[in-house]
Parts: structure tokens; C-alpha cells; sequence
């Protein structure tokens, strides 16, 4: 298991690692500098000779091999330095953007767990085919379903025909719930259709009719054999769609105005504020990496066969010793070869 776990983390620092050189190499390539989209353009009173004393400020003047070195090697000990917008660490700027969509981001996960495991449960475990089918179409339609349309509906409907709660802003844990709901609907809808299908899949395999022709009830049999075996492949999705959920913040909380990482992010890109992206794709990937990690660990717990371990090199059978009749044959043997096959010719 702690080379298993060693194994997890050297893979996970590889993808932290990839995740933060590609988001410099996509960064520095777009055209322009954050300098120049600051205080560059036609209408600015900046000169050139400024802009150049700027760009040596923030070291943008400098080689790409050493940019992306310094700014690595400031990363690996903790500084992800400064925005060169706003000149505010970006330490800063990600410790108060990533509470609320840490709130959302969370209760979306939740509530997609709860809907979509318990609309794949009643769609495989009812007995009419009618509810089953309609049930099951609902997972396709919640993944086609924009996710900007379905929280403007849910603010239309739930902010100001039925004023239960607040339109905009972070006031509370009620202004999270309909930007939580809009986020989950596509994470459920994933979680559900994965989950119905290998329960479906589940439901065929022999051990269930063992299981019910041994007198167990079909709810038993339904949640505690089938769901157990089931969940392996939901779960794997579950871990995948967080990611998902991060990048969903942008959309969701441009769309009800909240502050977060997802507003911090499109601000950002737009000035090409290379220090917060960084930052930002680094915490994204630390929580994905961290999320599957969990999940990997998980999986031993579902089902013991699965070897989390280093892989146990056993030593192949080794071949009896043959005896003495075995390996020179029998006489009988010996003299039918003889008559066979005649001394010094062919058959």
C-alpha cells in the first residue's frame, strides 16, 4: 500500500508539473503582454521607454527558459507572486476567491451524488417500464441543457416569480443554492446515466439470482449487492467530473455575479495576468489530483480484489525432477522405438 500511495503522489506531481508548463507555454504565446494591454493603445500617454521599464519590473523582458524557471522555482516554494493587474500577491487573491466556490462547488457535488444516485436507483429497481424509460431519459437531457439557461430559468422562476432566494451576490448560504443547483444539474445527469447503466449491467450477473433464489428481497439485493459492485464505475466519474465543476464555476458565477475563482479566472485571461492564471490552474489541478488520489484509495474498500499494492512477483511452479524411468523411458518403451525405427536407416 506505501508504494502504491508513492507511486499515486510521483504521478500527481507529474500532472501539477504538466498542468502549470502548459499554462505558461498557452500563456506566452498569445499575442501582447500584460503590459502592453494595461497601459498600451492608441489613447495611453505611456511611452515606450516606460513600457520597456514595466516589463523589466515583472521580469517579462527576460528569456522564456528563464521566465518559466524563476516562476517555477518561486511556485515551489510557495510564492506564486504578484498579479500584475491589481499587484496584489496572488496567494491573496486565490485565499478570498477560493472560499465561495468552494461553497458552491461542494453543495453542488452533493446534491449531485444525491440526485443522480437516487434517480439511477429508482430507474433500475421499479417495476414499470414507463417510469424506468422516463426516468432514464432524464440524464441526456440534463447534459444538453446549457447551464447559463438553466440558472437564468432558476433565477427567473426562484428570485423573482417565487422569492425564496437572492438573485446575485454571496449573501449567505442562500445565495449558493441556485448557483450550487445550476452547477450540479450536468454533474448529476453524468452520475446517474454511468450509474444506471452498470447497475443494469449488475442487475444480469449470476450472484443476483443466486442471491434472490436464497430468499433475499430485492432491495437487498438491490443496494447492497448490485449497488456495491456498481458504484466503481460511477465513482470513477465522480472524480473526473470535479474538474468539471471548476471549470462550470466561470459560466456560473459570471451568470449570478458572485465573486470566486471563476469570475478571478476570466479576468484574468482576458488581461493575460500570467501570475493569477498560473495560480489558479495550480489550485485546479492540486483539487482534481487530490479528489482521484481519495478516490483511488477508495476503491480497495468497494472491492478487495482490486490490488492497490506493488505487484506480487511470484516465482513460476518449478518442474518436478524427472525420474529415471520417465526420462529414458521404459524398457517396453525402448524396444518398441528399436523395432520402429531400424538401426542405422529410416522408417
Amino acid at each position: 500500500m506505501t508504494r502504491y500511495l508513492l507511486r499515486r503522489l510521483a504521478l500527481a506531481a507529474g500532472v501539477l508539473l504538466a498542468a502549470y508548463t502548459v499554462t505558461f507555454l498557452v500563456l506566452y504565446a498569445l499575442p501582447g503582454d500584460p503590459v502592453s494591454i494595461m497601459y498600451g493603445g492608441e489613447s495611453s500617454d505611456v511611452t515606450p521607454d516606460q513600457l520597456d521599464a514595466l516589463r523589466a519590473e515583472h521580469g517579462l523582458d527576460q528569456p522564456l527558459v528563464v521566465q518559466y524557471l524563476t516562476q517555477l522555482g518561486h511556485a515551489l516554494r510557495g510564492d506564486l507572486g504578484d498579479s500584475v493587474v491589481s499587484g496584489q500577491p496572488v496567494t491573496q487573491l486565490l485565499g478570498s476567491a477560493l472560499p465561495p466556490t468552494a461553497q458552491i462547488a461542494g453543495l453542488a457535488l452533493l446534491v449531485a451524488v444525491l440526485a443522480g444516485g437516487s434517480l439511477a436507483v429508482v430507474a433500475t429497481a421499479t417495476r414499470s417500464r414507463r417510469l424506468s424509460g422516463f426516468l432514464l431519459s432524464l440524464p441526456p437531457l440534463g447534459v444538453a441543457i446549457p447551464s447559463f439557461w438553466f440558472g437564468l430559468t432558476l433565477v427567473q422562476w426562484f428570485s423573482f416569480q417565487i422569492p425564496l432566494f437572492p438573485a446575485l451576490g454571496n449573501q449567505g448560504f442562500a445565495s449558493a443554492v441556485l448557483p450550487a443547483v445550476t452547477l450540479a444539474l450536468p454533474t448529476s445527469a453524468l452520475i446517474a446515466q454511468m450509474l444506471s447503466r452498470s447497475l443494469l449491467h449488475t442487475l444480469r450477473e449470476p450472484y443476483v439470482d443466486t442471491a434472490l433464489a436464497k430468499g433475499a428481497g430485492r432491495a437487498r439485493v438491490h443496494l447492497r449487492h448490485a449497488l456495491r459492485n456498481a458504484a466503481l464505475p460511477a465513482l470513477t466519474v465522480t472524480g473526473l467530473v470535479v474538474g468539471g465543476l471548476l471549470s462550470g464555476a466561470v459560466v456560473t458565477e459570471t451568470v449570478f455575479s458572485r465573486a470566486g475563482i471563476g469570475r478571478l479566472t476570466a479576468t484574468s485571461v482576458s488581461a493575460q495576468d500570467i501570475p493569477v492564471v498560473q495560480g489558479v490552474v495550480l489550485v485546479a489541478a492540486t483539487v482534481y489530483v487530490l479528489v482521484n488520489l481519495l478516490i483511488d484509495v477508495i476503491y480497495p474498500l468497494l472491492d478487495p480484489r482490486i490490488v492497490t499494492g506493488a505487484r506480487r512477483r511470484v516465482a513460476p511452479p518449478t518442474a518436478p525432477s524427472p525420474s529415471p524411468t520417465q526420462a529414458h523411458g521404459s524398457d517396453a518403451d525402448q524396444a518398441a522405438a528399436r523395432v520402429a525405427v531400424p538401426a542405422g536407416g529410416t522408417r
